[in-house]
């Protein structure tokens, strides 16, 4: 998926049936390490490239990229036949525990809870942190329900949400000999 706007360009190349190769490069670090997570926890090969106005700040960025991620998603998915369609999973990372349930059903829903964090983790601004799952669930049109259990430690608490989201993910573009979409 190609996606450029006045404030970014960003292309997106996902596998759903690869092995967790990773390459993500969007100038902006902490999200790059999350996405490789998803990538990587998930089971699915995932190139990013994207170029954006940074300079401004990293929210044109991360919107864009989690935009033509979800876009991207949903195309792979094609027309689901054949697949589990729903996922959920439970991850602790340290004193962070997240839980998340994901329906593959063409519907975008976000349900999302998470206690107060610090505004930054180094320069990645904490408050995108909705706003990515809502530009994935956007145009991937999937529901996802997260929920940040225990967390205080702000990459702790992200990175439990992408590793989560993966798990869970990755349970539900599974195929399981069903005739159709459950």
């Amino acid at each position: 998926v190609e996606r450029t706007t006045k404030e970014s360009s960003v292309s997106v190349e996902i596998n759903l049936d690869g092995t967790g190769n990773i390459s993500v490069e969007t100038g902006v670090p902490f999200f790059d390490h999350m996405m490789s997570q998803l990538g990587k926890h998930s089971g699915i090969d995932l190139t990013i490239k994207t170029k954006g106005d940074i300079e401004v700040d990293s929210h044109h960025t991360v919107e864009d990229t989690s935009l033509a991620f979800g876009q991207a998603l949903r195309e792979a998915l094609g027309d689901k036949a054949g697949i589990r369609r729903f996922g959920d999973a439970l991850v602790p990372i340290d004193e962070s525990l997240t839980q998340v349930a994901i329906d593959l059903s063409g519907r975008p829903y976000l349900v999302y809870r998470q206690p107060e964090i610090v505004e930054l983790i180094g320069t990645f601004d904490t408050t995108l942190g909705k706003h990515i799952w809502e530009s994935i669930v956007a145009e991937a049109r999937i529901a996802i329900h997260i929920r940040v259990l225990e967390g205080r430690n702000a990459h702790h608490v992200f990175e439990s949400q992408f590793k989560a989201v993966a798990r869970a993910l990755r349970d539900a573009i599974k195929l399981d000999g069903v005739a159709g979409i459950p």
